[in-house]
């Protein structure tokens, strides 16, 4: 079984961190900094654990913020001597999740200290992404925040120009909510549109994830931008507009379907077949789609499925899921089979009774077909 991502700060980087502090402050109580870090840490969760932590170099480091900054910047590894795992007290400097201690405590105690502040998180940022930590400043302060991010979308490091697209994304998971953004996205989008064509895989993916979110609040206006970018567009580009587009892609939206090339199907007929009339729990429901085209052009279909849960309380919910991209040629029939396990999952309840399976193709539904789960 893996390791709890929690246990990714544990006593020995507690440990580790005490070391780096105590070697570049002389006033360091670094055992009284370890038996607070320490204290009631192995039942905390990452967050919780992050947070902790905090408190301890709040309490240990020095008061004046500009003081305590330096210090942190001098534990600071070289980036070309840093290494994936902790270390040791006498490794090169702080390294791996125990960044996000120090990002944590520039975003509590830096308020008052923007530049530094950001200067900061930016060179934090080149070992363990500030996303979180730049949050605070820009709740604090968007103005400011977003004018230094004006600037580093054009930074030479690609852990920099990332953290504004990832940073600036109004529904980060694991993260406050940005509500200004989440209403107008248009600061950010501009930020984006810099992005969308940057050199590295990691900082596109980025952008996508961020459009995704704003996806969320405002589908027209990133389908807008999907029909925009995709002129033209670069394999890379056209990568980055499918991920961006993913939510939109599954809620069936015609306009960012359309802009992807998958326009409503022009067929004769569509038939969908349930071939396990009766589910039992655990097993698998197998149905089946068949198409006919009636048109003399090769179609492009995306094509999805929905399949209607019963609730406790007689109705039904449905759940979409992905199955594939085809072509549908002309004056042929196009049959698939699916295979799709009914099994326990911790995010879902089931209930005996009568189901449907749905079939969405090109965000449009050509069928529907019940079958009845039947419970242990």
């Amino acid at each position: 079984m893996a390791e709890p991502f929690k246990n990714l700060l544990n006593q020995h980087v507690v440990a580790d961190m005490a070391g780096h502090f105590s070697r570049h402050y002389e006033a360091f109580d670094r055992p009284a900094f370890v038996a607070a870090a320490n204290k009631g840490l192995e039942s905390l969760e990452l967050k919780a654990r992050t947070e902790h932590i905090t408190q301890a170099m709040i309490l240990y480091l020095p008061r004046d913020f500009t003081h305590a900054g330096q210090i942190l910047l001098a534990s600071l590894p070289a980036l070309q001597d840093e290494s994936p795992s902790s270390g040791s007290p006498e490794s090169a400097g702080i390294s791996g999740w125990a960044i996000m201690t120090l990002s944590h405590y520039v975003a509590l105690q830096g308020q008052e200290h923007f530049d530094f502040s950001m200067m900061l998180l930016k060179e934090m940022t080149k070992h363990l992404s500030s996303e979180f930590a730049i949050r605070f400043f820009i709740l604090q302060s968007a103005q400011n925040t977003l004018a230094i991010f004006a600037k580093w979308v054009s930074d030479p490091d690609q852990d920099v120009r990332r953290l504004v697209s990832e940073g600036s994304r109004p529904r980060l998971p694991w993260a406050m909510q940005l509500p200004m953004f989440i209403a107008d996205p248009a600061p950010v989008i501009a930020l984006l549109e810099q992005l969308k064509d940057d050199d590295e895989e990691y900082v596109r993916r980025s952008v996508a994830n961020n459009l995704n979110d704003i996806a969320k609040d405002h589908p027209e206006l990133v389908a807008d931008i999907a029909e925009q970018w995709l002129k033209d567009a670069s394999k890379n580009r056209q990568r980055l507009v499918r991920h961006a587009c993913r939510t939109l892609i599954k809620n069936g939206h015609k306009r960012t379907l359309a802009a992807l090339g998958f326009v409503p199907p022009i067929i004769a007929s569509a038939k969908v077949s349930v071939l396990t009339k009766h589910v039992i729990f655990g097993e698998a429901l197998q149905f089946s789609l068949a198409l006919t085209s009636n048109t003399d052009t090769t179609q492009a279909l995306m094509i999805d499925y929905i399949v209607h849960h019963q609730k406790a309380n007689g109705k039904t919910t449905g759940k979409v899921f992905k199955w594939r991209n085809s072509n549908l040629t002309p004056s042929t029939i196009l049959t698939i089979e699916k295979k799709h396990a009914i099994k326990a999952i911790t995010t879902r309840v089931y209930y005996a009774g009568l189901h449907s399976v749905e079939v969405i193709v090109n965000g449009i539904s050509v069928g529907r077909a019940d079958f009845e789960l039947i419970m242990p």
